[in-house]
């Protein structure tokens, strides 16, 4: 078998059959493309500028600076930010509704501290 997917249990290492596994992933995928059916371009967007300015900005995102960078309007920000959080699916909004966790990111301290290779720390999600 070819790239056998192995279930650990107790001391045995115990090999999946391809086709139950495949299933599974692929049901999974159908799952995580109809959770994110509610984001637009523009969800995807004001998301991955958070994450990826999280670790240099090293503090809450302000959703003005989200719409200056992004060039839309402040109110659409701000949708589209209650509609990440109410989804519960990538980020969180401190008391001010700034971002402080954008999976899988924080500037919030967790147990958790990383690194990046540009230097940047930051804690995980």
């Amino acid at each position: 078998m070819a790239n056998p997917l192995l279930k650990g249990f107790w001391k045995l290492m115990i090999p999946i059959p391809g086709p139950l596994w495949e299933s599974r992933v692929a049901a999974a995928r159908k799952e995580i493309r109809s959770s994110l059916g509610f984001m637009s371009d523009d969800h995807h967007a004001v998301r991955n500028l958070v994450v990826r300015d999280l670790p240099s900005h090293g503090k809450p995102i302000p959703p003005d600076l989200i719409a200056q960078k992004l060039d839309l309007p402040l109110d659409r920000v701000q949708s589209i930010l209650d509609d990440l959080e109410q989804h519960m699916t990538f980020l969180f909004r401190n008391d001010a509704g700034h971002v402080a966790w954008a999976y899988p990111v924080t500037v919030d301290e967790t147990p958790h501290r990383i690194t990046f290779s540009s230097g940047e720390t930051l804690y995980a999600a």
